[in-house]
């Protein structure tokens, strides 16, 4: 798993790529309070290697809850930047600061 940030010049969001390995996966997704944790509306690429991959451009100077649904089941990303229990989900979500 990995997230790269890329900070852009003059504008106040940030390109998040978010990359995860499942080779056996069929549906993959990131979902996140950026997008109403809503799994249909960031699907992940999968690529010829088995991962995953896909890029959003998020808000600088914020804090995000996400995870990653793969085959209906939720996972934390191991970079995430922290980690914070959720009572809704009984389980912790991965923190992304920018």
């Amino acid at each position: 798993m990995a997230i790269k940030k890329q900070y852009l010049k003059n504008k106040s969001t940030c390109k998040v790529t978010f990359s995860i390995s499942a080779k056996d996966a069929t549906n993959v997704s990131v979902i996140g309070d950026f997008n109403g944790w809503n799994y249909k509306v960031n699907p992940l690429k999968k690529l010829k290697s088995g991962t995953f991959k896909g890029a959003l451009d998020l808000k600088k100077d914020q804090s995000y809850e996400f995870r990653y649904v793969v085959d209906g089941d939720y996972v934390n990303d191991e970079e995430a930047d922290d980690y914070l229990w959720n009572d809704f989900a009984a389980g912790e979500n991965g923190v992304l600061n920018l």
